[in-house]
């Protein structure tokens, strides 16, 4: 990968360039494939679900003559393969492509017979690419935006969705007869398989009274339309999850790669480069904006103690609630919260990166801020306390032109964010 695809007006550090790109390169999916994939006989059928589908079908009809395949992914317009075929879903909100999906992807495993092997090739965002929901389209969407306003956490929304759809929680590995080889690159804390993409090839732990606890923490039983309410109100007596795991004994789950592989990769680079490096965690979780405060807050103090140059780098996956109307991300929103904390400090950059180069419903991966955003923001004649209390970081970092806009980068592994001091 191209480091100079992060670069911006603040970051420009052929060093942490490298760093970045390093850490994606790290879980290229195309890669990742290839190393996991199993030799296979018979007849081999390929189903790519998720914003990295691409790639992956590819790794695949280059390792093993596909008898058909299906790629499902996030940027298909315009793509065309010869051994499979790509059509696009929406993301974040299911819509009418993605319902299409599904119904597409049901009719292809359900042809498939007993001695035939399906190669499942799972990315995140397959939850709403790919959809076949026990209820109205439109009243999937009326949730799925609730839960995203108010900063659900995604482990929380793919509960609800597995309850609400035929194809999650295992349901698209019980349609179908065939044996089952699932490769999944991790977009989820801790790699729960029944979360990623919402679990297609993987039993459902949860139940529909979980469901119904994740309604009444955010206050939503009142706000949702009746066909959820309705869809979520009887459970079976019968211990599900055995149920499900006995339906699902011809299928095989492999984690090909995730967040750590990444992190781990840019420590690696960073120690190469001259710096002093460390892992924070993998598990960043919480409201992005105090996250973001929390990290400036120990860059700030770290700045006076660590031997330079240092680099820290932190994933996982923050929220956000909407209080405003503005454009932005969770990896933005983070950024714009620091902008205050790390005033003045001399050398420094904090990172944040989403790692399918895609944060929220903008062209941007994330935003760059140092100890100098402040007062080009101020000279300009921007707040960041007034763009953030608007949830309008896009703007801001636009006019610093410090917005990270690498395009796809056809895999996702959650976010990175780095703390640098030269």
């Amino acid at each position: 990968m191209d480091p100079n695809r992060f670069a911006t007006h603040s970051l420009n550090d052929s060093r942490i360039l490298r760093v970045l790109a390093a850490a994606l390169e790290a879980v290229d999916p195309f890669k990742a494939v290839q190393k996991y994939l199993p030799d296979i006989q018979g007849k081999v059928y390929g189903l790519g679900i998720g914003k990295a589908a691409i790639p992956m079908m590819d790794a695949l009809a280059e390792r093993t003559p596909l008898t058909g395949g299906l790629a499902v992914t996030k940027f298909g317009a315009g793509l065309h393969r010869e051994s499979f075929a790509v059509i696009e879903g929406g993301h974040p909100i299911p819509d009418a492509r993605s319902l299409q999906a599904g119904e597409r992807v049901l009719e292809f495993v359900s042809s498939l017979q007993e001695d035939d092997t399906l190669v499942c090739l799972i990315s995140g965002g397959g939850s709403a690419l790919v959809t076949a929901p026990h209820v109205p389209l439109e009243d999937l969407q009326t949730l799925t935006s609730l839960l995203l306003s108010i900063g659900a956490r995604i482990d929380e929304i793919n509960t609800l969705r597995r309850q609400l759809d035929r194809l999650k929680g295992g349901g698209l590995a019980r349609a179908t007869k065939a044996k089952i080889i699932s490769l999944i690159l991790s977009d989820v804390i801790g790699n729960p398989l029944e979360a990623i993409a919402s679990g297609p090839t993987a039993p459902d732990p949860t139940t529909k009274k979980d469901a119904r606890h994740i309604l009444k923490k955010y206050d939503l039983e009142q706000r949702v339309p009746d066909s959820i309410l309705l869809s979520l109100e009887y459970e079976s007596l019968v211990s599900i999850y055995q149920e499900q795991a006995h339906g699902l004994q011809h299928v095989q789950n492999i984690i090909i790669g995730d967040n750590k592989l990444a992190a781990q990769a840019a420590l690696e680079q960073a120690e190469h480069e001259g710096f002093h490096a460390e892992i924070l965690t993998h598990e960043l979780q919480d409201e992005a904006r105090g996250v973001g405060r929390e990290l400036a807050h120990r860059l700030r103090v770290e700045s006076a103690t660590r031997p330079r140059p240092f680099c820290l780098i932190a994933g996982g996956e923050t929220t956000v609630t909407l209080r405003g109307n503005g454009r932005g991300g969770r990896n933005q929103e983070l950024a714009l919260s620091a902008v205050e904390e790390m005033s003045g400090l001399e050398n420094a950059v904090l990172i944040a990166l989403a790692t399918d180069g895609d944060d929220g419903p903008t062209d941007a991966a994330g935003a760059v801020v140092t100890g100098e955003s402040v007062r080009r923001a101020e000279a300009l004649g921007l707040e960041a306390a007034a763009s953030l209390s608007r949830n309008d970081a896009y703007p801001f970092f636009e006019a610093l032109g410090d917005l990270l806009i690498p395009g796809p980068t056809g895999t996702n592994v959650n976010d990175l964010i780095f703390l640098c001091v030269l």
